[in-house]
């Protein structure tokens, strides 16, 4: 039976790579991701992105057997002997997945945020191309969240605040069903107090862009291709927002979900006087609209179906509330 991953570490991934008898910059093309990146995950042990756990269990399903078998018996796995007490790999169907590490998770580059538990993931300080021109911009690093801002976690910022909750939850209550739909029905303001609540900061614009393009200028957040199934857009004829991980062949260089199409993102960036930047395009955009490069921006009080956030913090401003609370766990 073939064997499954429950989740990948660099220990499987470097089992995997050396079943297959390929060099780390060829196993680095076919998961797309960086030569550094297969490097950083083989020297340290780390756990991949959600996104690249997908890419390792397609890579895997797609060897032939005997490098199907070769892995098995590289992780302790073989058709002569029981499987493993490892409990993250298995010839059995994999059950429910493990649950989510405490912070900090992954490569290091990914964390939980202490105040209100949502994944964020690392933007290293750096040059990227900005805008349809792509002029070269400098910004710090920071981390972002990797999925919008959902129901569920405005729900908790409702109840923590008393802040008053979007227009459409009849009673205060979600919608049946849309927990992890991203928030809609918010204002900039609703925005960045839910931002100031979780001591984290709506995006800039810039900041937002480099997330979704990261640093080599590509058009969309996945490369150049005009591919308008990886997101939802009106081309795609849902009508309404997704769950915010439903399209993860959409995602960006750092693993960042949604930074084209379900719902626009607003920004810090002050266009006009009581007016502020929105990213990312939404259900209701045609995909011609996709491209984080577009510019768009909208009244400070305006609310729609098609609106949510994101936030991001600094990075040394993270890396010292995950110290704090790694002296608390440990008092």
């Amino acid at each position: 039976m073939r064997p499954t991953v429950s989740r990948w570490t660099g220990k499987e991934a470097r089992a995997l790579r050396d079943a297959k008898r390929v060099s780390q910059v060829e196993f680095a093309a076919e998961l797309g991701v960086s030569e550094r990146m297969i490097v950083r995950w083989e020297k340290g042990n780390v756990i991949p992105r959600p996104i690249n756990q997908q890419g390792l269990d397609t890579v895997l399903a797609a060897c032939t057997p005997d490098v199907q078998a070769r892995f098995a018996e590289m992780v302790g796995l073989t058709s002569h002997a029981a499987p493993t007490q490892d409990p993250l790999v298995s010839s059995e169907q994999p059950a429910s997945p493990a649950p989510e590490p405490d912070v900090p998770v992954g490569d290091e580059d990914e964390a939980r945020h202490p105040v209100d538990g949502k994944l964020m993931t690392l933007v290293p300080a750096g040059v990227y191309f900005a805008g349809e021109n792509s002029e070269p911009v400098y910004l710090p690093a920071f981390y972002v969240d990797v999925f919008p801002t959902t129901n569920a976690d405005y729900a908790r910022f409702v109840a923590a605040t008393d802040h008053k909750p979007p227009q459409h939850w009849e009673n205060g209550q979600i919608p049946e069903g849309l927990d992890n739909h991203p928030v809609v029905f918010v204002t900039w303001h609703d925005a960045q107090a839910y931002a100031q609540w979780s001591a984290k900061t709506l995006p800039s614009a810039q900041q937002w862009e480099k997330a979704a393009r990261g640093t080599r200028g590509e058009v969309y957040p996945w490369g150049n291709q005009r591919t308008p199934a990886k997101v939802n857009c009106r081309e795609g004829g849902k009508r309404s927002t997704t769950p915010v991980d439903c399209y993860a062949s959409g995602a960006s260089p750092y693993g960042v979900y949604d930074m084209c199409g379900n719902t626009w993102d607003w920004c810090s960036t002050e266009s006009e006087p009581g007016r502020y930047e929105m990213k990312g395009s939404a259900f209701t955009s045609p995909f011609l609209r996709c491209t984080p490069s577009t510019f768009n921006d909208a009244s400070a009080d305006m609310l729609d179906d098609d609106t949510g956030f994101r936030c991001v913090t600094p990075a040394e401003t993270m890396r010292a509330l995950l110290n704090v609370k790694g002296q608390s766990a440990k008092a």
